[in-house]
């Protein structure tokens, strides 16, 4: 193992998490900067400082900043033209540019078999029967205004994220190990799938991508370059989740590509098992080695719990994960770590980054409590996360307390963007309010992002060039 600490250009920059939790503040630590290079708009670093403050939306729904508007995209329990009703546990997401000016939405259902709505799709779109779980799709035009919506993926389980292939397509991921014969599943889930978003044809007879893994995926990015896919694993349970590559067998891509196969591989650090004990940003680990999975169906053991050839390196609750186009790394993110549920070290959330030229993994940004006092053990600072075209980072909250959409300016600070105001979480009911799936239209006019549940998907406009 090689470890170099590096210097950090940003202090420590504290925010309030939440107005529920009076009092709790978070410290952010490390290179926010060198998330601008994920961004897909060059020389641009966000707002000066932030948007301004929330004005209270009179329709009780979604408080945003001076100058900007929400127009409600898609709701649970609508009924569609097909007579069925909207499913619900809005999720992940993909926008795609649509060839009329609009765009088209991937959006994950993260049902289960208890879901108040369930995913119902045509026989030959649906993988398994007794699954809940899909995705839908919905056109909308230029102004924002829904042209349709269908079921584009159905019978798979607890849809969760996933992420777009440079050939426009999504990934869309299932959070799960369940085998057939569990919650009276007819087939083994745990797997990635396809979709396109444009011709409905090709998602007829979903296919698993099996040999991407069988385990709790949350996200994936892909590099153009050499179409290898990063995978992460939200594992929430012993042991730690891994961070995963695939080697596709036809690298090049294209629609159907990854059902050609190829070799899923873990990530190995020498002496460092649990990244949670990693708590000084800039912190570079050399020689990143990637060991073979030797069972990615996980037959009898899960694939993070496997005998590898070098003990892999695991994180909890392993989530967004996106490439950045312009330094050619990879971006992953750790939502948070308690002690108490297995990882060694608390934090509230690490961003980390893998530069494939050099095998280096790096902390970029850091999320602790500034004080062991200030205790908000379900705060999970970075979740979906994107990278606005205007510069910076646009993080979606999940936890308990009001829940927001979180900006970083061009210093480093967090911002309020936007705040639910349909409900908030419960210690009964956390993900209530979680919002998720946030993304930004080709022309950057419109950020997209969903409320969990009772599922809305939002679209907002307004200035997003305005520096404050």
């Amino acid at each position: 193992m090689s470890v170099e600490p590096q210097s950090n250009p940003l202090s420590r920059r504290q925010f309030v998490a939440r107005a529920a939790a009076a009092g709790v503040a978070v410290s952010v630590a490390g290179s926010v900067e060198a998330l601008f290079t994920a961004a897909p708009a060059l020389g641009t670093s966000g707002p000066k400082i932030g948007y301004g403050p929330l004005i209270p939306d009179p329709a009780g729904m979604l408080d945003l900043p001076r100058g900007f508007k929400y127009k409600v995209v898609s709701r649970e329990g609508t009924v569609r033209p097909d007579g069925l009703k909207v499913p619900s546990r809005f999720d992940g997401m993909g926008t795609f540019p649509d060839r009329h000016g609009g765009n088209r939405l991937v959006r994950n259902h993260e049902c289960s078999p208890t879901a108040t709505i369930k995913v119902v799709a045509p026989p030959e779109r649906t993988y398994d029967p007794a699954a809940a779980g899909g995705t839908s799709t919905i056109v909308v035009d230029r102004h924002n205004t829904q042209d349709g919506e269908y079921i584009s993926l159905g019978g798979s389980a607890i849809n969760c994220s996933g992420g777009i292939t440079p050939w426009r397509t999504w990934l869309t991921c299932e959070e799960t190990e369940d085998k057939a014969g569990t919650r009276g599943y007819t087939k083994d889930h745990g797997f990635i799938f396809e979709v396109d978003p444009y011709d409905d044809r090709r998602n007829n007879n979903p296919t698993p991508l099996k040999e991407m893994g069988r385990f709790q995926h949350e996200a994936v990015a892909i590099d153009p370059a050499t179409g290898i896919v990063y995978e992460t694993e939200d594992a929430f349970v012993a042991p730690l989740g891994g961070f995963y590559r695939f080697l596709p067998n036809r690298p090049r891509g294209g629609w159907g590509s990854l059902r050609a196969g190829g070799e899923l591989q873990a990530m190995h650090i020498d002496g460092l098992p649990d990244m949670s004990v990693v708590q000084e940003p800039g912190t570079v680990f050399h020689n990143v080695q990637w060991v073979k999975v030797p069972d990615p169906l996980a037959t009898t053991e899960s694939v993070r719990a496997q005998d590898y050839a070098k003990p892999i390196t695991g994180g909890y609750k392993l989530e967004g994960c996106w490439w950045g186009a312009l330094d050619r790394c990879v971006y992953f993110v750790s939502s948070f770590a308690r002690t108490e549920l297995g990882p060694k070290v608390d934090h509230d959330g690490q961003v980390w980054r893998y530069d494939p030229r050099k095998r280096t993994l790096r902390l970029e940004v850091i999320f602790t409590r500034p004080s062991p006092g200030s205790d908000d053990p379900e705060f999970d600072a970075p979740d979906n996360i994107t990278m606005s075209p205007y510069g910076g980072l646009m993080m979606c909250e999940d936890g308990l307390g009001e829940q927001h959409i979180l900006g970083t300016t061009e210093d480093g600070e967090v911002f309020k963007f936007a705040r639910n105001r349909v409900n908030n979480g419960t210690p009964e009911e956390p993900e209530y309010g979680e919002l998720a799936g946030a993304g930004f239209s080709a022309d950057g006019r419109t950020m997209f992002f969903n409320v969990y549940t009772p599922g809305i998907t939002y679209a907002v406009t307004g200035p997003w060039r305005r520096r404050r």
